[in-house]
C-alpha cells in the first residue's frame, strides 16, 4: 500500500475512501492531505462511497419543506461542494491570512488590446483577453518577491523555482482551479488558448486530476460577475492569491486635472506567516507597474 500522511488517512477514512485509490504527489509517491482533497473534488457526485447513506428503503432525499410554515428547502451538498467547503475552512483556520489592495489604470492595456486584437485573433485563432496580461504580470512580480511563490511544510519554507499559475474558473458545481504549468514559458497566445480550453472543460466537467493538481499561485477574477472589490481566500498550500475585479470608469487626478479613467481594484491575500506586509504591498505595486506599462510584458515574451 502507498504511504500516506496521518492527516490524509484520517480525511480519507471520514468519507469512506480507500487511500490506495489516490495518486500521491509527496516524496516516494506519499499521499498528502491535498492529494485526497483534489481527488475528492474530481469525483462525480454518484462516484465513490456515499458519505451518509439513506435509511433502508428510503428514496433519495428530495428538496422538502422544513417545519417553518413559511417553507424551507433542504438540499444535500454535492461531493465537490463539500470539498470546497472543507478547503475554505482549512484556509481560514490554517493560514494567518491578510489582504492588501491597490488600483490599476487599465487605459494602456485596453488601448493595446484594441490595436492588436484583430491581428492577434487572425494569427492565433483566439482573442487577446486581460487574463494573459495578469498571468504575465503575476509571474514578473513573483520573480521579484519569491516568497509569494512558496508553501510552508512544517518549519520550512519551500520556494518554488517554477511558476504554475492556477486560474479560478466557475463551474456548475462550484469554483475549480486548473493550473497553467510553467506559465513563465508560455506566450500570450498559449495562455489564452489554454485558459479557453480549461474553461470549456470546467463547464463540461471533464477536467482531469492532473490539470487541477498543484499550482504555486492563484488568480481569481470576480470582475466577470461584476464584483467591485473582494478579499479572496487562499488556495492551500499556496500562500498568495490575486483577486481581479470589474473595470469601471472612475475619477483620477492626472497632472492636476480630474479625468475619467478605466480603473480596476486588485486584491492580494497572503499568508502572513512567511510573507511580510511590505512584500505584499510591493508585489501589487510591481504588478500595477507592469499592467500600466504593458509593452514591458510584450518585450519579456
Amino acid at each position: 500500500a502507498p504511504a500516506a500522511t496521518p492527516v490524509a488517512r484520517r480525511m480519507a477514512g471520514q468519507v469512506g475512501l480507500d487511500v490506495r485509490q489516490v495518486p500521491g504527489s509527496g516524496p516516494a509517491g506519499r499521499v498528502t492531505k491535498q492529494d485526497v482533497q483534489t481527488y475528492l473534488a474530481q469525483q462525480p457526485p454518484e462516484a465513490g462511497p456515499p458519505v451518509m447513506p439513506a435509511p433502508a428503503g428510503a428514496a433519495p432525499l428530495p428538496a422538502t419543506a422544513a417545519a417553518d410554515p413559511r417553507g424551507e428547502l433542504r438540499e444535500r451538498m454535492s461531493r465537490r461542494r463539500r470539498t470546497i467547503a472543507r478547503r475554505l475552512v482549512e484556509a481560514q483556520q490554517t493560514a494567518a491570512m491578510l489582504t492588501t489592495f491597490n488600483e490599476i489604470d487599465m487605459s494602456a492595456v485596453m488601448a493595446l488590446r484594441q490595436r492588436r486584437q484583430a491581428d492577434f485573433t487572425t494569427r492565433h485563432g483566439v482573442k487577446l483577453g486581460f487574463m494573459s496580461f495578469f498571468v504575465k504580470a503575476s509571474v514578473g512580480a513573483l520573480k521579484a518577491f519569491p516568497r509569494l511563490n512558496a508553501e510552508i511544510q512544517g518549519d520550512d519554507m519551500v520556494l518554488k523555482q517554477y511558476y504554475d499559475i492556477g486560474v479560478a474558473v466557475g463551474a456548475e458545481e462550484g469554483l475549480v482551479v486548473p493550473v497553467l504549468r510553467d506559465a513563465d514559458r508560455l506566450s500570450f497566445a498559449e495562455i489564452e488558448r489554454r485558459i479557453k480550453a480549461m474553461s470549456q472543460k470546467a463547464q463540461a466537467g471533464t477536467l482531469t486530476l492532473e490539470e487541477l493538481r498543484g499550482g504555486t499561485f492563484t488568480i481569481t477574477n470576480g470582475g466577470i460577475f461584476g464584483s467591485m472589490l473582494s478579499t479572496p481566500i487562499l488556495n492551500p498550500p499556496q500562500v498568495g492569491i490575486l483577486g481581479l475585479h470589474k473595470i469601471q470608469e472612475r475619477p483620477v487626478v492626472v497632472d492636476g486635472a480630474v479625468v475619467a479613467r478605466p480603473v480596476m481594484y486588485v486584491a492580494l491575500s497572503y499568508d502572513h506567516r512567511i510573507v511580510d506586509g511590505r512584500e505584499a504591498v510591493l508585489f501589487l505595486v510591481r504588478l500595477k507597474t507592469l499592467i500600466e506599462e504593458p509593452e514591458t510584458l510584450l518585450l519579456e515574451g
